[in-house]
């Protein structure tokens, strides 16, 4: 069996480690094992002691309690945990799907949020989200038409990479209803939840709200942790929860040590880590929103309701080329929608790292070069 090319994992392997100035990035500010101690204010010897030898294979009992602690009416048995929270996406679509099984799909898509099911299943319908101005918007009505009583799955990235859609509680509903009067399940995709612009707009998780719904979280972008590749499922129904444990003995077995260890450690203080990061977020918004200001015949800048990214129009003929030619002329380095599976006129921006005000000091100066003619 073949699967597609992982486009934007592709375009990374190209530039992300060789280019200086990187403005495409969805993760947030990282940090070291040392701060994240002191951070969580956990003791160095305790991890210096730590045995490697085999975990328990569905994580931990104090990583998986703290995990359910995030949420309202989820247990600690409910809670997979990962080596890596992509393989969350990969186990889910394996223990879900078989061949036929239709399933739909909001899109532009994480890769393989959308090609792993195409690929298994062979029945995939994209809903796709929609341009207006000033925004985003999704059209539930024609989710309403996509969905059917042999729809197996629907698959949600909420907040949405790439463009930062964010539903309101009566849209977010409304899908929920729609998986429930058709008996479909709900992957939801929840790994940028708790970056929203404002904290009162954060929606609830589907987990506790509907039991046939699959979450997907982990601390790669909210908490700018993605070198610790720790991420989890919240599975309530026991059955599939079962068959997703089986398939995680074929790929990881068990989580690493030194990651559940400082996962558990972030964990205990969830809220302090995701704060900086917004706090990041916050600053670098207002720095792009004066930018695209300067610069409206290049852009039309529709900015994130919540996550690190923004899915940004860019008046070219070709974002691809422009963005392999950008790397060229200037080091700096944008992610071209044609990675996204979304045409080729958006370039996606990433607002999580803390020196994303000099990296687009980088792209304006080249910008301003081009547009004197120097």
């Amino acid at each position: 069996m073949k699967i597609p090319p992982f486009s934007i994992e592709q375009f990374f392997a190209l530039y992300e480690f060789n280019t200086p100035y990187i403005l495409c990035v969805s993760d947030c500010e990282s940090m070291s094992v040392g701060e994240i101690l002191e951070m969580s204010g956990s003791s160095m010897d305790a991890f210096a002691d730590l045995r490697l030898g085999y975990t328990e294979s569905q994580g931990g009992v104090e990583m998986r309690t703290a995990v359910a602690d995030l949420y309202p009416d989820i247990t600690p048995e409910h809670v997979v945990s990962l080596a890596a929270p992509e393989e969350g996406i990969y186990l889910a679509m394996r223990a879900l799907l078989d061949p036929d099984d239709h399933v739909v799909v909001l899109t532009p898509a994480y890769d393989s949020l959308l090609n792993l099911a195409e690929t298994i299943s062979g029945n995939v319908t994209r809903w796709e989200i929609q341009p207006i101005d000033g925004k985003w918007e999704i059209d539930l009505a024609q989710l309403e038409a996509m969905v059917t009583s042999q729809t197996k799955l629907i698959i949600v990235n909420f907040p949405h990479n790439p463009t930062g859609f964010l539903p309101a509680l009566a849209e977010f509903d409304k899908i929920l209803d729609i998986a429930a009067e058709n008996g479909s399940w709900l992957f939801c995709d929840e790994m940028y939840r708790g970056l929203e612009r404002e904290e009162a707009v954060r929606l609830p998780s589907a987990a506790g709200r509907y039991g046939r719904s699959i979450i997907l979280f982990g601390l790669s972008k909210a908490h700018g942790l993605p070198g610790l590749r720790s991420g989890w499922l919240i599975i309530e129904d026991e059955t599939l929860r079962e068959e997703v444990m089986n398939w995680k003995y074929y790929t990881s077995i068990c989580p690493p040590a030194p990651s559940e260890f400082l996962a558990t450690a972030v964990l205990h203080h969830h809220h302090k880590f995701v704060q900086r990061n917004r706090a990041i977020i916050r600053q670098n918004l207002i720095i792009a929103d004066a930018f695209f200001a300067r610069w409206p015949s290049l852009f039309t800048w529709r900015p994130p309701q919540a996550g690190s990214v923004a899915l940004v129009e860019l008046h070219k003929p070709s974002a691809t080329r422009y963005c392999h030619q950008l790397v060229a002329d200037a080091g700096v380095l944008l992610l071209p929608s044609s990675c996204l599976g979304y045409g080729d006129s958006h370039i996606r921006m990433g607002f999580g790292r803390e020196n994303f005000e000099q990296n687009l000091g980088q792209y304006e100066r080249y910008l301003s070069k081009r547009a004197s003619g120097t």
